[in-house]
C-alpha cells in the first residue's frame, strides 16, 4: 500500500516517506538558506535509491524548495541580485566541469564510493563546525563565557589577500564593494558540488558571504537562494541530458512537497531562536553523516552486483 514505482531508478518507493522527507528538506531550505541536499540526498540514498539518482534528482528538487523560498524573501526586499548574478556566472562554470566530472567517475564504476566518501567527510566537518560554533554561542548567551577563535588570523590574511584583488565592484544592495573574482570563484566551488552531491551549496556558501565577502546577513539567506536556483537548474539539465539520472517521478514527488516545505521554512525562520536551530541541525547532519560513515564501512548484503553502464 501507498507504493509506487521509479520508471530510472527502477524500485518501489513508500510514497509516503518521499514526500515526507521532501516537505523536511524544503523546510530547511526555506529557513537556512540551503538547497536541502545535503539531508534529502544521503536519505535517498538510506531507503534504497541508487547513489547517482539520489544525486541527480535531489538537484532537481532544491531548484522548488530554494525557488520557494525565494520568492518569499523576494516579498521581504532581502536579496542582492547583482551578487547572486555574479554567484551564478561561476556556478555554471562549476556545475558544467562537475558534470562532466560525474560522468567520468559513473563510467569507472566509482561513482558510490565517490558519492558517499564525499559526503561523509564534507557533513564530518561541516556538522562539527556549526556544533561547536553554536554550543560556543549558546554559553556566551547564557553565562557571558567567551573563548578566542584560532582561525581569526588567517581569516584576517585571508580577507587582506581578497582586498587586494583588482575588478571591484559595489554592491548597493549589500552596501559593500569587492573584486568579482572573490564570488565567481567561490560560486564555481559550490558548482562543482552541487554536480557531485546533490546539494544546494548553502551550507558553503552561506559562511563564505558572511565571512568573506562581508555581507550584511539580512541579505545573505536570500541571495544564496537566489543563485542556487540557477546553479541547481543548469545541474539538472546537464544531468539529464548526459547522464540519464534524473526520475521524473522521484523528482515530482520532492518537488510538490518540499515547496510547501520550504513556505513554512521561511516563515519559522523569522521566529524561532537562531541558534537553537543551528545546534538542532549540526546534530542532525552529524548523525546522518555517522549512519553514512557506518553504512560505507559494513559488509555488504551482496558481494556481487550486476550492472548495465549507461
Amino acid at each position: 500500500m501507498f507504493q509506487i514505482y521509479l520508471p530510472i531508478a527502477e524500485i518501489p518507493v513508500n510514497i509516503i516517506v518521499i514526500l515526507l522527507l521532501g516537505l523536511g528538506t524544503g523546510f530547511l531550505a526555506g529557513m537556512f538558506g540551503i538547497g536541502g541536499g545535503f539531508v534529502s540526498t544521503p536519505l535517498l540514498m538510506f531507503i534504497g535509491i541508487p547513489p547517482a539518482i539520489a544525486v541527480s534528482t535531489s538537484s532537481n528538487q532544491i531548484i522548488a524548495s530554494s525557488a520557494s523560498g525565494l520568492l518569499a524573501h523576494f516579498r521581504k526586499n532581502s536579496v542582492d541580485i547583482k551578487m547572486g548574478l555574479f554567484l551564478v556566472i561561476g556556478g555554471f562554470i562549476g556545475s558544467t566541469f562537475g558534470v562532466s566530472l560525474f560522468k567520468i567517475i559513473q563510467k569507472a564504476g566509482h561513482i558510490d564510493i565517490v558519492v558517499s566518501l564525499v559526503y561523509v567527510i564534507f557533513l564530518g566537518s561541516i556538522s562539527i563546525t556549526m556544533l561547536v560554533d553554536s554550543v560556543r554561542t549558546l554559553i556566551k548567551k547564557k553565562y557571558g563565557v567567551t573563548w578566542e577563535r584560532p582561525d581569526s588570523v588567517h581569516l584576517k590574511k585571508i580577507l587582506k589577500k581578497i582586498d587586494h584583488l583588482p575588478w571591484k565592484v559595489y554592491f548597493p544592495k549589500s552596501d559593500i564593494e569587492v573584486s568579482i573574482i572573490a564570488p565567481i570563484v567561490l560560486s564555481i566551488g559550490v558548482g562543482i558540488l552541487v554536480a557531485l552531491m546533490g546539494i544546494g551549496g548553502g551550507f558553503l556558501m552561506i559562511p563564505a558571504m558572511i565571512y568573506l565577502l562581508r555581507m550584511p546577513s539580512s541579505v545573505v539567506v536570500g541571495t544564496s537562494l537566489f543563485q542556487i536556483v540557477f546553479i541547481a537548474s543548469n545541474t539538472t539539465f546537464l544531468q539529464a541530458l548526459t547522464n540519464n539520472s534524473v526520475d521524473i517521478v522521484l523528482a515530482f514527488l520532492m518537488i510538490v512537497s518540499s515547496s510547501i516545505g520550504a513556505q513554512i521554512g521561511t516563515r519559522s525562520g523569522y521566529k524561532v531562536d537562531a541558534d537553537s536551530m543551528r545546534s538542532f541541525l549540526s546534530l542532525l547532519l552529524l548523525s546522518v553523516c555517522v549512519k553514512m560513515m557506518v553504512s560505507l564501512f559494513s559488509k555488504p548484503e551482496s558481494l556481487y552486483i550486476i550492472e548495465i553502464l549507461k
